[in-house]
């Protein structure tokens, strides 16, 4: 039944039907958790030989003591294997820690307070306020990012085909104080969007756009995270900065966290060699070397792009069917109702879904009333806070299929008791 064509009378059958489907998911106990989109158990123990790999075998390519300190940017074959997923030269390559949130810290601290040496001076020594460019609904650890470092955050629409670039390139023109932009490229968080050609090629221009010491902050963090061989492709975004001139405006991160193992994987960032220079510069003040040893330890695990290609195809053979049981509920339970839209990835770890206004967080609320834990609704946008108060993140990776089958069911009965609560009022 379409939500807007109902009767009064008929809204209220609806509420008292759903509200006792409510009351019954509230009686059995459930404590299921959509919150966070981790790997689960089985995804990492896809990765478990990696602790035998290696023997006592810790002879690289380049003849480094591995158990020694330095090599602060990476040993040469992972540098080589995960500058391919993302598309850089290996001489553009950086290999960190196990965090490629710790890496995007690092480069907004440093732009922020120590500049890009040779390149250009800090965003601070400019005076005045710093700014950055969030397309919403986005990553909220990115925000978090910029609200712990004090960059003030500006939304811009994520449309289907990646940021609202027309936004973009008018506030960039208009607004000095910009200094970057957040950016998932493929299966974006939330959404699942694949940034298209054209956005990627809009974006290699913004350096000629925006003021100096502009940088495009392109977190490709699911590159290889797709759910079938015929997801869209993702374009080249450095080789179209070469292209424009404007490799200096574009850092790239990745990292296995979602590939091997979540604590104990690599994080890499590719940049061009003066912002490379600079970046390994302020880097070397804090730490001596990365873990060599564990960077050897995932080159040989994945060995080169098709092992990376086909690792990931065991992880979407878990993950597939969780996202199928996810979008299967959501298409049977709501897809005639009016009450909902929702996006259907080809990759990444979320579903974006989206109540009729103002309906977030009181279909949040029902469900961890009901035992199922949600993403706390606003989280997607800056500071906590969406304007339609609509969006709710849903991560289905960790729950076994039945726990996910049994809290999209509470799920959908708590959007629509919430929408035609909203109706009859």
């Amino acid at each position: 039944m379409q939500l807007d064509q109902a009767t009064t009378e008929q809204l209220r059958e609806w509420e008292a039907s759903l509200s006792l489907e409510y009351q019954q998911f509230k009686a059995s106990g459930l404590n299921l958790d959509l919150t966070r989109g981790k790997p689960s158990a089985q995804q990492l123990s896809l990765s478990d030989s990696i602790n035998e790999i290696l023997g006592n075998d810790l002879s690289n390519e380049s003849n480094t003591d591995l158990r020694n300190y330095g090599g602060l940017d990476g040993i040469p074959e992972c540098k080589r294997l995960f500058a391919g997923v993302l598309g850089v030269k290996q001489d553009e390559t950086l290999i960190g820690g196990n965090s490629s949130l710790t890496l995007m810290y690092m480069a907004a601290q440093f732009g922020l307070h120590q500049g890009f040496g040779d390149l250009a001076k800090s965003w601070s020594s400019e005076g005045g306020a710093v700014k950055f460019l969030a397309p919403v609904p986005g990553y909220d650890r990115h925000f978090a990012v910029c609200e712990h470092l004090g960059i003030e955050l500006v939304t811009v629409a994520l449309n289907d085909d990646g940021p609202d670039m027309d936004a973009v390139e008018q506030l960039l023109k208009n607004d000095p104080s910009i200094k970057g932009i957040w950016c998932v490229p493929r299966f974006s968080n939330p959404t699942g969007t694949v940034y298209s050609d054209q956005v990627v090629e809009r974006i290699a221009q913004l350096g000629k756009i925006a003021s100096s010491n502009f940088r495009v902050f392109w977190d490709n963090a699911y590159a290889v995270h797709s759910l079938s061989d015929d997801a869209p492709e993702l374009a080249n975004l450095m080789d179209s900065c070469r292209k424009h001139g404007t490799e200096d405006s574009v850092y790239l991160f990745g990292s296995t966290s979602k590939i091997t193992y979540a604590g104990a994987g690599v994080a890499f960032a590719g940049m061009s060699k003066g912002n490379l220079k600079a970046f390994t510069h302020h880097l070397g003040m804090s730490q001596i070397g990365p873990d060599k040893i564990n960077q050897l330890r995932h080159v040989r695990l994945l060995k080169d792009a098709d092992g990376i290609t086909e690792h990931m195809r065991e992880h979407a053979a878990v993950l597939k069917p969780r996202f199928d049981i996810v979008l299967k509920h959501l298409r049977d339970g709501l897809g005639d109702t009016g009450m909902a839209s929702w996006t259907e990835p080809q990759g990444g770890y979320f579903v974006s879904f989206d109540t009729l206004p103002g309906l977030a967080k009181d279909v949040v609320k029902l469900a961890a009333d009901a035992g199922v834990k949600l993403t706390p609704a606003g989280a997607t946008f800056p500071y906590g806070k969406d304007p339609a108060n609509s969006n709710i993140r849903i991560a289905p990776s960790v729950p076994s299929l039945e726990e996910i089958d049994r809290a999209m069911a509470v799920f959908v009965t708590c959007v629509k008791l919430a929408s035609v609560k909203q109706r009859l009022s």
